[in-house]
């Protein structure tokens, strides 16, 4: 039994406190008594995820589980909508820090915070259960796990990624559009921009989480209908969006084609090892790495020393050393989940 079933069946309290958003035609009251009753997983709290789990939760969507690795730190607070100042300095798990905010924007709806790095191990477990997927992640690793667990659960989810002014969104309705893998095979080659790398317009992030959020909305409440096959693409400062109709899944695709979910099968998506009394994390690396662009990427946050076998940089507490192959040693934490998360930080995989 949903949440809203036990605590809230007669909901007249509760509809007067979304009585603005019923009187929105295309949802009315019937699809606003949908989202109470409906349930959202967010993949990743930073900047796209803080701000579904903001709009969601006030929107009265009824059960929202929030999924971070990560911690709350000082850089985050331009962009990532739900923490403070209090929140960094105390180093706050960023799925607990948004728990914690969001059970006093609404106290009607569950929230569920789950403090734990996303692999092919637990993948299906976490989002077991959900009506809709939201992609908050930073890494495609996460999203094409994340894409062959709603294909093989026929559960919908909203692709995003947003960095300096830029961002894209898709939303993947299993058997009705492409997913994830039709659009993009293969993730990014080389060294991609990160928020730390390229930084990050704030509005850029709200501007697609917002996109995502809509479409979340629509599913929820049973206008799935109303969805679009589409790709956009968008830059605020530019002002530019574009819109790519996406059409229809491809037959040939190995996941939502073939059926074949081969990354949910794998032990690790990126397996670490802790290296024994060094306060330090290897990372296996999935491809090779342009050293002199990573040095060129990282040289203004830190030091950065490089030569053609290995670049080591230095942005204290951290070190990190990242060898052609893609593999990196992190000295500063004995936390496989911090270290696999600093690695998709600095090099944008």
């Amino acid at each position: 039994m949903r949440w809203y079933d036990q605590r809230m069946a007669s909901g007249d309290r509760v509809m007067e406190k979304y009585s603005r958003q019923a009187l929105f035609t295309p949802l009315g009251e019937e699809g606003q008594r949908q989202l109470m009753s409906s349930r959202a997983v967010i993949v990743g709290c930073g900047a796209l995820g803080s701000f579904h789990a903001a709009a969601l939760a006030r929107a009265g969507v009824g059960e929202l589980t929030l999924i971070d690795r990560d911690y709350v730190e000082e850089s985050n607070l331009q962009r990532q909508w739900l923490y403070d100042e209090a929140d960094a300095r105390e180093g706050i798990p960023k799925a607990v820090a948004a728990k914690r905010k969001l059970s006093e924007t609404n106290s009607d709806i569950l929230i569920t915070a789950v403090v734990v790095d996303v692999d092919a191990t637990n993948v299906e477990q976490l989002l077991d259960g959900a009506d809709v997927i939201l992609d908050g992640s930073d890494n495609f690793a996460v999203r094409y796990l994340v894409n062959e667990a709603a294909v093989k659960s026929e559960t919908p989810w909203v692709y995003g990624a947003a960095v300096g002014s830029y961002g894209i969104t898709a939303t993947i309705l299993p058997g009705r559009t492409p997913c994830l893998a039709c659009l993009l095979p293969e993730a990014p080659g080389g060294v991609q921009p990160t928020c730390d790398t390229a930084g990050i317009l704030n509005v850029a992030a709200s501007a697609i989480a917002s996109f995502q959020v809509a479409d979340a909305l629509k599913i929820l409440s049973g206008r799935i209908g109303a969805v679009e096959p589409r790709l956009l693409t968008l830059d605020v400062w530019q002002g530019r969006p574009q819109l790519i109709t996406t059409g229809k899944p491809d037959p040939a695709c190995r996941v939502c084609g073939q059926h074949q979910f081969d990354l949910l099968t794998a032990v690790s998506t990126r397996p670490s090892a802790v290296l024994c009394g060094r306060n330090a994390i290897q990372v296996a690396g999935d491809s090779a790495v342009d050293l002199i662009q990573l040095a060129e990427q990282l040289g203004d946050l830190g030091e950065v020393r490089a030569n053609e076998y290995a670049l080591r940089f230095i942005a204290p507490p951290y070190e990190m050393t990242v060898f052609v192959d893609g593999r990196a040693i992190i000295k500063g934490t004995d936390d496989p989940a911090k270290a696999r998360s600093l690695y998709s930080r600095f090099l944008g995989r």
